[in-house]
């Protein structure tokens, strides 16, 4: 399809396609859209993408998005410290957070253990969960897994390192659907499933 394209569009076409749920058809509609608008809103997203990829890192701490070296969550003094909430990806931890229900803080993984694809416990940040529970000050640590193969994986093995640590270690209930993202939850069954969460 590329090869009816100018060699410019042709190019937007296919770094469009690169990205997550996009297909031929959506990466062509968006390549399009973006040839119609002005070209100060062309550039602004440039802009945009030039500047998240230069100015966002990964926090010290829990390894969230942030600006700085310490996420607006852990530099929060009125966040509760003493109830860990342990989420795969940065989405998740948004969508917790939107349900205005969770008032601890965070730790982000970055994925979950998936042996097929070859994520091993070594390429996520467990050592370092490890070390901040050690640390201590935790009453529970509440692991907040997709309800998935991988994600029951995660979280077996992160009750079976962190229990042995003290804290109460507990999961967020699944009155999500099994095969489900808590990013596409709606904020009252994110809520049902944090109040319902049981111990591992």
């Amino acid at each position: 399809m590329a090869a009816y394209y100018p060699k410019p569009i042709a190019r937007l076409v296919g770094e469009f396609e690169k990205l997550p749920g996009i297909g031929p058809k959506s990466a062509q509609r968006l390549a399009f859209h973006i040839m119609r608008i002005p070209e100060d809103e062309a550039r602004a997203l440039a802009e945009a993408l030039l500047a998240i990829k230069g100015s966002i890192r990964f926090c010290s701490i829990c390894f969230n998005y942030s600006e700085g070296d310490v996420c607006d969550i852990c530099a929060n003094p009125r966040r509760d410290k003493t109830h860990l909430c342990v989420v795969a990806e940065p989405r998740d931890l948004i969508a917790m957070e939107k349900t205005n229900e969770f008032k601890g803080v965070y730790h982000v993984l970055q994925g979950v253990i998936s042996p097929l694809e070859g994520v091993t416990p070594d390429r996520l940040k467990v050592k370092e969960l490890q070390t901040r529970v050690a640390d201590g000050g935790f009453k529970e640590i509440i692991l907040a897994m997709n309800p998935t193969v991988e994600g029951d994986t995660t979280a077996m093995y992160l009750a079976s390192i962190l229990k042995p640590l003290g804290p109460r270690v507990s999961r967020i209930a699944h009155g999500m659907p099994v095969g489900g993202d808590l990013d596409y939850a709606d904020q009252a069954t994110l809520i049902q499933a944090l109040e319902w969460r049981r111990e591992v």
